[in-house]
């Protein structure tokens, strides 16, 4: 057996998806283990209170309990830089890596990767936020050149709630936002159960689907130098990028 890889992921204290999912997805991987830590978040608004759960040495404290562990990276598995700016997230990157001396990514920053990697400038954003959360996010990819107006939202504020979205509503996002001409989807909510999902769609709507609660350990394995194209059934980011 290679030697031990451990991910530390970086979780939102209401979410109860991303966790089973990503144990889910390195189970093929016997030298890979993954540990979480929480901290608080229970709402997903753009309201002060919901705005300041994401507060830079909140985080950190979390991210240096998983260094406690001594694992090889930290992960942020949320998507908080959507609404908030992808600087955010660089700057928690940063952060992260100054306190602990363990490399770091997140969700987004590694979508972002995952969207220049497959050439993706138009871009299907299926979410369970609220409308002006989505319409931050969307503002924020066209700084970027990336337009994701072709959306599909719920509307949903509690975090906890998100989990509840069952199959048939996420198929119905993603098949209205192929129908609006996007190049690639994204399950943009780590507490989307949704992953698992990711190649039937990629199969029935003949375009690539980039989940958050995926990204951030594809890219987490990529730096740690796994190949991931040993990871199969869970969609073309892993076996193409």
């Amino acid at each position: 057996m290679s030697q031990r890889i451990r991910l530390g992921i970086l979780t939102p204290s209401s979410n109860t998806s991303l966790e089973p999912l990503t144990q889910r997805l390195v189970s093929g991987l016997p030298e890979v283990s993954v540990h979480f830590a929480r901290f608080s978040v229970t709402q997903i608004a753009l309201s002060p209170d919901a705005l300041g759960q994401f507060q830079q040495t909140r985080i950190l404290d979390a991210a240096k309990l998983l260094a406690d562990a001594h694992v090889d990276a930290i992960g942020w598995s949320g998507t908080s830089a959507g609404w908030l700016g992808f600087d955010q997230d660089e700057a928690l990157c940063a952060a992260i890596t100054e306190a602990t001396g363990v490399p770091s990514s997140t969700s987004v920053l590694a979508l972002n990767k995952a969207l220049e990697a497959f050439g993706i400038r138009r871009l299907g954003l299926v979410s369970p936020y609220l409308a002006d959360v989505q319409s931050r996010i969307i503002a924020n990819y066209a700084t970027v050149g990336i337009d994701a107006r072709a959306e599909s939202h719920l509307g949903i504020q509690e975090n906890f709630a998100f989990a509840l979205v069952d199959d048939a509503t996420l198929d119905r996002q993603v098949a209205d936002v192929v129908a609006a001409g996007a190049q690639a989807i994204t399950t943009f909510c780590t507490n989307l159960y949704a992953a698992h999902r990711v190649a039937h769609w990629e199969a029935e709507h003949g375009v690539p689907v980039f989940d958050t609660v995926t990204t951030v350990i594809w890219d987490m394995l990529r730096h740690a130098g796994v190949d991931t194209r040993r990871i199969t059934g869970w969609g073309r980011l892993l076996q193409e990028a």
